[in-house]
């Protein structure tokens, strides 16, 4: 055993050496395989104790939260053997060896230590394990047998989540939009989250949306909250606008298994959201929105029908802004498609609307909303006689009209994307395809 030779004592009554002394090394990881181990503030009470009896000085106490599994990844493991080589420390003081080491790599350097005499003694509340050759390998030997548990462990545990895949649940936390069923240990959907999902899925493979702008209306107008109550990040969009276990399927170690929980989307609106957001450009952050974007296809080669805006500065110093419409296959499909301006391309689209029966327009119901919204404005807020307040009939294909010309984007292509006919523009025309 090795003691300092000057020991000071201190307000606790645990001796301390001033000279190399001990480290007392506790440690305990947040992992499933630890959780039954002392925690770290037990560990060092109880090493005390021992210290304080067999009269053992501790110059330092060393604390780490981090699993041992892997060589040359615990930082505090790595300051003191750093330390023991450069002689600060004679002796570590621990609750087991498998605090120290249950990897190969840190075993070797501990026991190498040993050997060239740095590192003199290994206390643990039940062994001791100084530099001779019979104790070095009982320290292997325990140490190697923890490695042996964990390694056994992790093909048990590799071995359990294939058995789950195969019998058709994921073996993990489920993606946004569903939930672990902890009873029957199965995955429920979601109600809160799962129709925002769909309808996400919805619009890019209908409308047309990129990943952004599917980003912006989660966290600006569905109001969408991860299960830790956060917006979702756009890269969170991205992952999931490709994960398939949405149509039923999902993957597992590289391996496509089908999947016993229920789909929110099918197969088919997945594989056109997933053609249209590989097809579509990507956006960038601050793009500009344009109303009919994405909702024309040229009439000579199928592309879609972008926008540029153009800022012309007059003469009198004000500022006139432009928006033109052409074909995106314009360079590589040689497409000798004619640009548009967006007044003459929204006349044509209140000239469409003439051509369509008012309720495959899909407004009706939503302007039945707003009437009822503004009756009980007008009778609740204002205090008006609910018949003095009574709305008017209102002409459902002139409100469509109206918002195409006056309506804000958002509001354009909430009427525009109710057309179901396809709308094709050929040398500045727009025209319906049934």
């Amino acid at each position: 055993m090795v003691k300092s030779e000057a020991v000071l004592e201190t307000p606790g009554g645990i001796p301390e050496a001033v000279s190399r002394g001990y480290c007392l090394y506790a440690r305990k990881s947040s992992e499933s395989d630890e959780r039954q181990a002392l925690s770290i503030d037990s560990q060092i009470k109880e090493m005390e104790l021992i210290a304080q009896r067999d009269g053992i000085g501790i110059a330092d106490i060393i604390r780490e939260s981090h699993s041992a599994k892997e060589s040359g990844q615990r930082p505090a493991y790595r300051e003191l053997l750093q330390r023991t080589r450069e002689g600060e420390f004679a002796g570590i003081l621990t609750w087991a060896p498998d605090r120290l080491s249950r990897n190969a790599g840190d075993l070797g350097e501990l026991v190498d230590l040993m050997d060239q005499g740095l590192l003199e003694e290994i206390r643990t509340h039940g062994q001791i394990f100084h530099n001779s050759p019979n104790e070095k390998f009982l320290l292997m030997i325990l140490c190697s047998q923890a490695k042996l548990e964990n390694d056994n462990r992790g093909i048990n545990a590799k071995r359990g989540m294939k058995n789950k895949c195969d019998m058709g649940w994921r073996p993990c936390v489920p993606p946004l939009g569903y939930l672990n069923e902890k009873v029957n240990h199965t995955i429920v959907v979601d109600p809160e989250r799962a129709p925002m999902i769909k309808e996400a899925f919805r619009k890019v493979a209908e409308e047309g949306y990129n990943g952004r702008q599917i980003w912006r209306w989660l966290n600006e107008e569905a109001g969408f909250k991860t299960r830790t109550g956060k917006t979702i990040a756009l890269s969170m969009v991205h992952g999931l606008l490709k994960n398939p276990f949405y149509y039923g399927d999902f993957v597992h170690g590289g391996v496509m298994y089908k999947g016993k929980h229920e789909p929110i989307i099918t197969k088919e609106m997945f594989e056109e959201a997933r053609t249209k957001i590989a097809t579509t450009p990507k956006g960038r952050y601050g793009e500009k929105l344009f109303a009919f974007t994405r909702i024309v296809v040229c009439g000579y080669c199928g592309s879609s029908i972008t926008a540029e805006e153009k800022i012309k500065k007059l003469l009198s110093g004000e500022l006139r802004r432009h928006v033109y419409y052409h074909c995106t296959g314009g360079v590589k499909q040689n497409c000798k498609s004619a640009w548009i301006k967006e007044p003459e391309l929204i006349d044509q689209f209140v000239g469409l609307l003439d051509q369509l029966d008012i309720n495959r327009i899909g407004m009706k119901e939503k302007l039945q909303e707003e009437i009822d919204r503004y009756n009980r404005f007008t009778t609740g807020v204002l205090g008006l006689n609910p018949e003095v307040a009574k709305t008017p009939k209102v002409d459902l294909k002139m409100y469509a009209k109206y918002m195409l010309r006056e309506g804000s984007h958002e509001e354009q292509r909430e009427i525009l994307k109710n057309i179901k006919n396809k709308v094709i523009l050929t040398d500045g025309k727009l025209a319906l395809q049934d």
